[in-house]
């Protein structure tokens, strides 16, 4: 059944678990996706991610996720992912997100809680629930290692204390805004690990000190089952995962291919199937952890 963010996340928030959003960017990971909630009996959120635009354009995969996501047993909600702008939020809407994310935390402070809070009246208006980021989530080539307390980038580097988010600044940005969710910078890095992330989890449990609203992890790909359920218990209720699902299930297919002798037949239509299963398990695993099993 499609459903909002917040209700999604209901019996998350009641039970102390975390929902798993799972960016999308074609059919078959729509299909492994809704198969994996359906057998593991727990809602999901579906995310299209704006930077997966040239694989899919959302105007093209939003009615395939919605379409499965009404047809589903459990609750799913539809979610822009890092929607850059007012206007590709309202775009989101209008193609029926159920729910959207700006992303303007590369703005400084003021004009990050004014943007947030220009898309959160408009959302609000027609049913439609607002993620916010603050503080600054970096791919795994420029993330935090444990090698340094610096922020590494490629063209800079800068004190961690200035990219995790501050519990004092939340509280007031989620009171200026009126987010229903808030993707928090802890150490997390979107992508492939190159080494291993300081993750600062005491930071979830201060700022959730401060607001009670559900948090949300972005580039937890890579973590281990504790510190996935650390940050859990510490108060995160949205993980956002993408990377090692959509790897699982090209190495699924790579080794079938490997397997195929020189004059065998190969038919396309069956190599889609074989990432549908890899990727579904994978989820599958997924849910499992995040619903602290």
């Amino acid at each position: 059944m499609l459903v909002s963010l917040t209700k999604v996340m209901e019996n998350a928030i009641k039970e102390g678990y975390a929902v798993g959003a799972f960016n999308v960017c074609n059919l078959e990971s729509v299909m492994a996706i809704i198969q994996a909630a359906e057998e593991t009996g727990k809602g999901v959120i579906l995310n299209y991610a704006q930077v997966h635009s040239p694989l899919i354009g959302m105007e093209l995969i939003v009615p395939i996720m919605l379409d499965f996501a009404k047809k589903a047993t459990v609750p799913v909600c539809v979610h822009l992912d890092h929607g850059s702008s007012i206007e590709t939020c309202i775009k989101a809407i209008q193609l029926g997100f159920t729910s959207v994310m700006i992303d303007a935390s590369g703005n400084d402070y003021e004009a990050n809680a004014a943007e947030t809070a220009e898309v959160v009246r408009l959302a609000h208006s027609v049913g439609v629930t607002v993620e916010a980021e603050l503080g600054h989530i970096f791919s795994s080539n420029i993330g935090v290692g444990e090698s340094s307390s610096k922020v590494e980038t490629s063209d800079n580097c800068g004190d961690v204390e200035d990219i995790y988010t501050d519990p004092d600044m939340a509280k007031d940005f989620v009171e200026r805004t009126g987010v229903d969710a808030l993707a928090i910078a802890f150490g997390t890095s979107h992508g492939i690990y190159t080494k291993k992330p300081v993750l600062d989890l005491d930071r979830i449990t201060a700022i959730k000190k401060k607001i009670d609203i559900p948090f949300v992890m972005h580039g937890g790909s890579g973590l281990s089952k504790e510190e996935f359920q650390t940050a859990i218990r510490n108060g995160v209720r949205k993980i956002n995962y993408y990377t090692y699902m959509t790897l699982e299930g090209g190495r699924a297919v790579k080794e079938a291919m490997d397997k195929i002798k020189k004059d065998d037949n190969i038919f396309f239509h069956d190599i889609p199937l074989i990432a549908i299963e890899a990727m579904k398990q994978n989820v599958i695993d997924a849910i499992n952890i995040f619903s602290l099993k």
